[in-house]
């Protein structure tokens, strides 16, 4: 049994801007929201460290293991939930569209035999958390795009 929760959203500005964005982690403090800390490298196997927020509840501290990650296209992440019977995948992917627009999506796909036990309401408050950080994703990518093309050359 799976579950998933997703949210998309158009960006107007270059897929390479976007992965600038979303892979450079040492700025997410500035922009991001849901994750306003994450250390470690993109490399498969190795692992991140990071904050969750969601809801107005506290930043809770997770670990991860990056699962897989393509650059300019996508970063997945695994972690693991009730002793270890659900696996939750979270990713980050970038669709390019044109030359000066993509999709960027960001979700979790739960998996494994306790996977009923991700409640609605807990899928529910990560779709608002998604949103969030998908529409700062924009902004910010957006917005470096909008600073570039109005730089003088």
């Amino acid at each position: 049994m799976q579950r998933a929760v997703e949210f998309r959203t158009g960006v107007q500005a270059p897929a390479e801007l976007v992965w600038e964005v979303i892979s450079d982690f040492a700025s997410w403090k500035d922009w991001n929201p849901v994750h306003p800390r994450m250390e470690g490298e993109m490399r498969i196997g190795t692992p991140l460290r990071f904050e969750l927020v969601v809801g107005d509840g506290p930043a809770t501290a997770v670990e991860a293991v990056v699962q897989d990650w393509v650059p300019y296209e996508q970063l997945h992440w695994r972690t693991r939930r009730l002793n270890g019977l659900v696996t939750a995948i979270r990713y980050l992917e970038i669709e390019k569209m044109s030359d000066v627009g993509s999709t960027f999506s960001n979700g979790e796909l739960f998996m494994g035999p306790l996977v009923r036990f991700v409640s609605r309401d807990e899928r529910r408050r990560l779709k608002a958390a998604f949103t969030r950080m998908g529409e700062a994703v924009k902004a910010r990518a957006e917005g470096l795009w909008s600073e570039r093309q109005n730089t003088p050359t």
